[in-house]
Order: C-alpha cells, then structure tokens, then sequence
C-alpha cells in the first residue's frame, strides 16, 4: 500500500514538474524564424581566409559580438554563429602584357545561416561595414592619452569616440547617438555612404536600436585593410559580399570584423 501511494505520488510529482517546464518554455521568448529587416549582426571572423588558398564551397564562419536584441523581447546571444561559404576566391597574377589592366584579387562571400546550439535560421544578409583584425582589436579597447588617464578612451570603427564610463555617447554637438550597455554597444543606425574603386553603395539609417558592438552608429565600407575595397556589398539582396584588392591578393584575417545587416525580402 505504502509503495503505490509513493508510486502515485511520484507520477503526479513528475507530472506537476513536466508542466512547469512546459508552461516556462511557452512564456520564455523564442527565436523567431525570420530575423526582422535591417537588423544589425556585428560579428568576428573565426578563421583566416587567403584568396591563393580559397576553394569555392569553402565554409565560412564568424561569431556575433554582442547580444543582439529584436523586437518582442528576443534576442541573440553572444557568440552565435553565422555559418557561410566562399563564392568566388580569385589570388593575384600579375599580367605582363605592356599596359595591360590587371584584374583585381578577390573573395566572395555567401552567409546562409545563423546557429546557436540546434537551432539553425536562413539568413540573408549584406555588409555595412567591415574592419581589419588591427582596427578590430583597437576599438575593442580603451586607448590611454597618458599616465594621468586612468578611465581612456575608446574609438569605434568609424570614428565615434567615448569613455568605459560613459552610458551615453554623443556626438560631438552632445547629441545623444548611442548607448554603453552591460551586454554591448547599442545605437540607431546613421545614414552614410560608401565609395571604392568597384563600386558604391548607400548605409541607410534605422528608426529602431541596433547592436553596433566595436562599430560607429554611421561606420559604413571598408576600414583598416590597405587598398581592399568591396566591390559588392550583398544589400542587392543577393546575399554575397566581395572583398577586393589591385596588386596582390585578398587575405581576409581571423579577428577582422563586420557589420552584418539584415536585406529586405524580396
């Protein structure tokens, strides 16, 4: 009698506890299936990528710097994966013919998903911004202007400027155009616009606060790489940005940086 009545017991017990996590697991916000147009992913490259090495189909990977919050409460976490591959690698090869146009070195690049555990999202994706492993790691820090200065500054890609302390950051008119938060950098997107030698493309601002990590709220093309230039964001909706460069061949290093953006669905 004593083992049956434990025996129920321990049914309704598990069966309580199996309802509590159900109902935890329907209140907790989900990761929707779809990220919202225009959403920010600042992200670091995992690996190292060399145009004289690259193979078309070549996997891709970076890592997302910061939480990332969408609307409805849901978010990202740090260090999610954006998984993609190489479209087109192409190294340097100097032509000897007199006066001969030579043809730049490049790599393109496919991002197809975002992962975090089993949980995988097509994502369709442009790049408003991308930074070398150097200018990557100096925005990640304080910078100190002598002994005296014990706080430092730090200068995000793109040239905004502010203290650890600050929880504001502002322009320099003292308007307010981001914010220093415990889980990153956040800030609504300014308009700007890019030119390099293959082409030119416009960064729309945001109505809504965006993740921007190492990243100025305006930060738009190509910073810290010598002569690199995109000659193809992916914003086309296309998905595929190119890295490219006259003279010697594209290396994209681990630890540089980007500035992902979400396209409009077409």
């Amino acid at each position: 009698m004593q083992k049956m009545f434990a025996l129920k017991l321990g049914t309704l017990v598990f069966g309580a506890l199996n309802l509590a996590l159900y109902a935890a697991a329907a209140t907790a916000p989900a990761l929707s299936q779809a990220l919202p147009q225009s959403t920010a992913i600042p992200v670091r490259f995992v690996h190292s990528l060399d145009a004289k090495k690259a193979k078309v189909a070549d996997t891709v990977t970076a890592e997302t710097m910061q939480v990332i919050t969408l609307p409805g409460g849901e978010k990202i976490a740090k260090g999610a994966m954006i998984v993609g591959h190489v479209v087109a690698a192409q190294a340097f090869h100097f032509d000897p013919t007199p006066y001969a146009h030579q043809q730049p070195s490049l790599i393109s690049i496919h991002f197809d998903k975002l992962q975090k555990g089993e949980a995988v999202i097509p994502v369709n994706l442009s790049v408003r911004a991308i930074a070398s492993t150097i200018d990557s790691q100096e925005a990640a820090s304080p910078h100190y202007l002598d002994e005296t200065d014990r706080v430092g500054t730090v200068k995000l890609i793109g040239g905004t400027e502010f203290t650890p302390f600050d929880k504001m950051i502002q322009s320099g008119d003292g308007d307010a155009i981001g914010y220093n938060r415990k889980n990153g950098v956040f800030a609504r997107l300014a308009s700007s616009g890019y030119s390099g030698p293959g082409a030119s493309f416009h960064c729309e601002a945001t109505d809504t606060e965006q993740s921007v990590a190492i990243f100025s709220p305006d930060a738009c093309g190509v910073y810290g790489f010598e002569g690199d230039y995109l000659s193809d964001n992916g914003h086309d909706g296309s998905g595929t940005f190119t890295l490219a460069v006259r003279g010697h061949s594209v290396k994209l290093y681990a630890g540089s940086t980007a500035l992902l953006q979400v396209n409009e669905t077409k």
